[in-house]
């Protein structure tokens, strides 16, 4: 598969392009490819759908500085792990955030233990967020999957695996309404699901 065929570009080949800052096409494929593994992430650790968004731009941000010093070694630290690092650090701010600033006349008086409440804060929602993490993780790599084999086969075939797959229809009502055999859906639904796995171990290999 040569690289203007490909959904989205390997992991270190997008990464080295991506120290250039100017690169939109780079940064575009990047953002479309990881905002919503950031923002469902985020939602799960249990923020709210604006402090989602901030997760999500302040990761961004923050990648954007530290590319150009990033060096891709997947032996030393997966990019999986590594941006999950990026957007625990990002949701455990956005909850700090939330915490009011004990003052100092109440650290004084004996009525605040003297610290910052946000000083306070465990960070016990992290390793929480590693399981969060590997379920969306999972569920965007089968998104990216999915959308690669949309774009290869036909458009009623597709919408034959997504209603019995993805929307989980009962076979008979798939056939009823779109008027086909259940044959047909039992075969239709087998070969996309080959396809879908199929592009999922190549993003494994490749991307993810």
């Amino acid at each position: 598969m040569n690289a203007g065929n490909e959904f989205i570009p390997t992991r270190q080949s997008l990464l080295s392009r991506l120290k250039n800052q100017n690169d939109q096409e780079s940064w575009k494929a990047f953002f479309d490819t990881y905002w919503k593994l950031i923002y469902n992430a985020a939602i799960r650790a249990g923020l709210t759908a604006a402090e989602a968004q901030d997760v999500v731009q302040e990761t961004v941000i923050a990648i954007s500085k530290k590319i150009p010093e990033f060096v891709y070694d997947p032996a030393r630290c997966s990019f999986k792990t590594w941006l999950m690092r990026q957007t625990s650090w990002r949701i455990v701010s956005q909850f700090r955030k939330r915490m009011p600033i004990v003052s100092s006349s109440k650290a004084e008086d004996g009525t605040g233990t003297g610290t910052a409440t946000i000083d306070r804060i465990p960070d016990s929602r992290v390793p929480a967020l590693e399981a969060l993490w590997d379920d969306e993780w999972e569920r965007n790599l089968l998104e990216a999957a999915a959308n690669r084999v949309k774009a290869r086969v036909d458009a009623k075939q597709y919408q034959i695996f997504d209603l019995c797959i993805l929307k989980k229809w009962p076979v008979p009502k798939v056939a009823k309404d779109l008027k086909i055999t259940a044959a047909r859906v039992y075969l239709t639904k087998h070969r996309i699901g080959k396809l879908i796995k199929k592009e999922i171990d190549y993003l494994k290999t490749k991307h993810f």
